[in-house]
């Protein structure tokens, strides 16, 4: 009987941490940091609400010091526009279950904005890295501090809050694009159990005359790495099965109104040389036959590519890699009846044997798709002198092919480079950014391990996620790539260190369809972009060079080094306020 109860128990268990992977409750890990006693005995005993800056990440098991409590908050929105904040709760009680009610939005003239736009969702903590001086690094030491931080937008309806602790509370409204300018009120009552409301917060928004185009046609190309590799494992599916695609659908839809731009697939085995939790596989399985020729089945490429385009991502189908870190390629060879690997640098003839055939087929291929105008051979932090071989051999194969790569900047290659990512502390000058552009050539810019600010890490702060598109409208770059949308570590929900690199750099969204405040203010920069470009365009239309002095001033503070004296929140505070009054 005592091995059945077991047995039992073991099965629920693993149902539960199932469950929490992918939706429903689960348990933050404790944390290290002790109670700050003396911030809760000030308090009369009670529950505590208020709006808070979405700028700050609170302490869990601190008392805010947020006096007197801000029971109202106001906001400006384009029409289209997703507006947010966050708002606290503090007990110094436990409250068994925590949940929320708000209303539509009301202009007092028969408008409204309704509750299906308007979310209230519990910010959950993970554990993140310490921060240290730079901010960030990919070479974190083992034993280095860590530290519970808020990130998780979590989408469960109700929660336990343990006595003396903070609970934050993410509030997001989505203006509709057909909404009619005006002042509109809502509120959202904050419930404890059934029937007790201990507080009620009220928030204005002013919606302007001006409309946000859908996410589909923003101008910012957002290029965040996917790995459906991880959402299999997580989800325990067979990859590439019915059940993958359906677990992946609403994670890819998610990205997609984002304003995502590029998928991100495999031409080889671990193109990354399993440098994340879930390795990548290759998206085309390569064959050599008994007679030395080649085969390619481009069935699980086809299916991903086709599914990523149904939900409006389709701009490029970036390829890697021809240049993997440990250059290493896989196949199956049929003479030896199994898989096997050569090793191969550019511009040998093991290498030009290996890739031509396959580059040949390839284009032929993705023609027959109607796809080969969309594809990049794509490649990441590699050198010149490898990349001109490449070059050279992509270019033999077929002179159409084109090509991508994210890494240092050299003037030498930039004109065969369709797709150009570049680190954020490299400088292409103006002459050729236009050039670039005249030619209808991509070039963006991206922040990895290496960079302390901005950056996109968990414990990084919020406002560096905004300032990040900013800085793209800045120096003219056309979007921001980043390493990467979801590839998640071992326990992602509660825990995001991972090896050495700084904790958050591997994701950006979280299992369980959940996302994260630095995601939410990633789309909140990328609105801002595209509301200069909307008003550039406006003022040069109509010929109003004041305005656009303003709009250009207003940039001007958003070069990297002003963040080593000011912090990102109070750069954009003025600059957010004065876009929305041009």
């Amino acid at each position: 009987m005592k091995l059945k109860i077991t047995v039992l128990l073991l099965l629920y268990s693993a149902l539960v941490s199932a469950q929490s992977k992918t939706g429903g409750y689960y348990q933050e890990l404790p944390d290290a940091k002790p109670v700050q006693q003396q911030s809760w005995n000030v308090l009369k005993p009670g529950v505590y609400v208020s709006f808070a800056s979405a700028d700050i990440r609170y302490d869990k098991r601190d008392a805010p010091a947020i006096s007197p409590l801000q029971t109202h908050w106001r906001a400006k929105a384009w029409k289209g526009e997703k507006v947010h904040t966050q708002f606290l709760v503090w007990v110094t009680r436990n409250l068994q279950q925590l949940s929320f009610e708000w209303s539509k939005l009301d202009d007092g003239k028969g408008h409204q904005i309704p509750v299906k736009n308007i979310s209230a969702n519990f910010v959950r903590y993970v554990m993140a890295d310490g921060l240290n001086e730079e901010g960030g690094g990919c070479g974190i030491k083992a034993g280095h501090d860590s530290s519970l931080v808020e990130d998780v937008i979590d989408n469960v309806k109700y929660l336990p809050v343990a006595k003396n602790t903070t609970r934050p509370v993410w509030l997001s409204i989505k203006v509709p694009g057909n909404a009619v300018e005006g002042t509109y009120s809502g509120y959202v009552k904050v419930k404890d159990g059934k029937s007790k409301y201990p507080a009620i917060l009220h928030y204005t928004i002013q919606v302007l005359n001006h409309t946000l185009p859908e996410p589909k046609n923003w101008k910012f190309h957002l290029d965040l790495w996917q790995n459906p590799y991880s959402v299999s494992r997580v989800y325990g599916v067979k990859p590439w099965s019915k059940q993958h695609f359906d677990a992946m659908r609403p994670y890819m839809k998610m990205l997609a109104d984002a304003g995502q731009k590029s998928i991100t697939t495999t031409l080889i085995h671990d193109p990354w040389n399993s440098q994340t939790y879930d390795i990548y596989g290759s998206m085309i399985k390569w064959t050599r036959n008994k007679n030395g020729s080649w085969t390619y089945d481009y069935t699980v490429f086809d299916k991903w590519v086709s599914f990523m385009m149904a939900l409006g991502i389709d701009k490029f189908i970036n390829c890697y890699s021809m240049i993997p870190w440990n250059l290493k390629f896989y196949y199956h060879d049929e003479a030896l009846g199994k898989d096997t690997a050569i090793i191969a640098k550019p511009g040998t003839p093991e290498y030009d044997t290996h890739w031509r055939p396959m580059l040949t087929d390839f284009a032929r291929h993705l023609k027959q798709k109607g796809w080969f105008g969309k594809t990049t051979i794509a490649m990441d932090e590699r050198s010149m002198a490898d990349m001109q071989k490449a070059i050279a051999l992509i270019k033999s194969a077929d002179k159409d092919f084109k090509i991508s790569l994210a890494g240092n900047y050299h003037p030498e290659i930039e004109n065969d480079l369709a797709d150009y990512s570049v680190a954020s502390n490299q400088v292409i000058d103006s002459p050729t950014m236009l050039a670039r552009k005249k030619a209808g050539l991509n070039t963006t810019y991206y922040t990895c391990c290496t960079e302390g600010h901005p950056n996109t890490f968990t414990f990084s702060a919020p406002a560096e996620s905004v300032w990040l598109a900013w800085y793209a409208a800045y120096k003219g770059y056309d979007g921001y790539l980043r390493w990467a949308y979801n590839c998640w570590t071992k326990d992602a929900l509660r825990d995001t260190r991972f090896g050495s690199w700084s904790s958050g750099d591997a994701y950006l969204v979280y299992p369980g369809l959940r996302s994260s405040i630095r995601f939410e203010r990633l789309i909140e920069g990328i609105q801002d972009y595209e509301k200069i470009n909307v008003l550039k365009g406006e003022f040069t239309k109509g010929n109003q060079q004041d305005k656009l002095h303003q709009l250009k001033k207003l940039l001007s503070g958003f070069d990297i080094g002003e963040l080593k004296g000011k912090r990102a929140d109070e750069v954009l505070d003025v600059a957010q306020r004065s876009l929305n009054n041009l």
